[in-house]
């Protein structure tokens, strides 16, 4: 328990898996964030910890010999399936960038797509990109999983069951963990694991209120990163592959916008924005879970949709407009907020390890 504990103060080396680069036999416990947009694995390794991610992707192209030798040649990931090739990972965002089109995913709103027949032995694959069986049988995979969402009859015990059944054939002892509880486990060790963690991911967006470590209340909202994208690329007319892009290297909530692309990415994060503030006064004071907590909480921020300048004040902004079930202290970001989730579920996977 004091190792998993001093993990929580380590910094991370961060590595993406490169297209044709084969993935490790790990040893010892590892965390793994299962994001719609990302897989991102973390290991604790001498003073650090290490993450490699990979993109949670595919693309499509016919099949031929003389492509399987291209992609062969030049190192890009793919399977075959389905008189198909399909390419996935960082490849398949490359290939959707060439092509001017967009990347597909196996997973669609933080569970499995139902859209994507081929959606499983897909996420099995782009998983096996970064992980392989372990050195040693029985090791500990604690894996991130959605809370269920607000207002939809999805439940994410079958998305959680599939993988576990897959982590276990790999020959791991698999450990879910509630998505925003991850967070709370990386960022919230100095307030005794109290708190509320907040993973803004591609999908939706992942809400732990905890105390003590204990998970009083999970839930997630479906909208994310993913949606902003789709809603601009409907009002402006662009991919939203190039929207993704433009959001991640330019956007800036602080400043006020200077074209149409900016003006849409605005309106979309404050309605994101907006939802999950409003879903945090709803769903705590609904609850009749919430602890007698003396004193004001902090909220952690974390995942690539809360990555553009400016947010966490605009969340502050949304949270002072409305009355909050329990007092707030501050709204903060994660230290690393793309590897909080797999850091606290290493941490979790470490304080499993007898």
């Amino acid at each position: 328990m004091e190792s998993a504990y001093r993990t929580t103060e380590k910094t991370t080396v961060n590595s993406d898996r490169e297209p044709g680069a084969s993935s490790e036999s790990p040893f010892g416990p590892i965390g793994m964030d299962i994001g719609t947009s990302n897989i991102v694995l973390a290991q604790n390794k001498g003073n650090s910890i290490h993450i490699v991610k990979q993109v949670n992707a595919f693309f499509t192209i016919p099949q031929s010999r003389f492509t399987k030798s291209i992609l062969n040649k030049n190192d890009v990931t793919f399977i075959e399936f389905d008189k198909q090739y399909y390419i996935i990972g960082y490849s398949a965002e490359n290939f959707a960038n060439m092509f001017n089109s967009n990347t597909r995913r196996p997973m669609e709103r933080g569970f499995l797509s139902s859209r994507e027949n081929e959606g499983i032995i897909l996420m099995q694959s782009i998983i096996k990109t970064v992980v392989q069986k372990p050195k040693k049988f029985g090791e500990i995979l604690c894996y991130s999983v959605p809370g269920d969402p607000v207002g939809s009859t999805v439940l994410s015990i079958g998305h959680q069951s599939i993988l576990k059944m897959f982590f276990e054939s790999l020959g791991f002892t698999p450990v879910p963990i509630n998505e925003g509880l991850a967070v709370v486990m990386s960022e919230l060790a100095d307030n005794n694991f109290t708190g509320i963690g907040i993973s803004m991911g591609g999908g939706m967006c992942n809400v732990c209120l905890s105390y003590l470590s204990v998970p009083v209340i999970t839930y997630s909202i479906q909208k994310g990163g993913d949606y902003i994208d789709e809603m601009v690329s409907r009002d402006v007319n662009e991919s939203a592959t190039k929207i993704k892009v433009i959001k991640e290297e330019a956007l800036d909530l602080s400043s006020l916008p200077t074209n149409k692309v900016e003006m849409s990415l605005h309106i979309y994060y404050m309605d994101v924005i907006n939802s999950l503030v409003q879903s945090l006064q709803h769903v705590i004071s609904s609850s009749d879970k919430v602890p007698k907590i003396t004193s004001p909480i902090p909220i952690v921020l974390s995942g690539g949709t809360c990555m553009p300048k400016g947010l966490r004040e605009r969340v502050e902004k949304a949270l002072s407009a409305i009355r909050m079930p329990v007092d707030v202290a501050e709204v903060r970001m994660a230290k690393d907020p793309l590897n909080a989730t797999s850091k606290g579920a290493l941490v979790m996977a470490m304080s499993e390890e007898r």
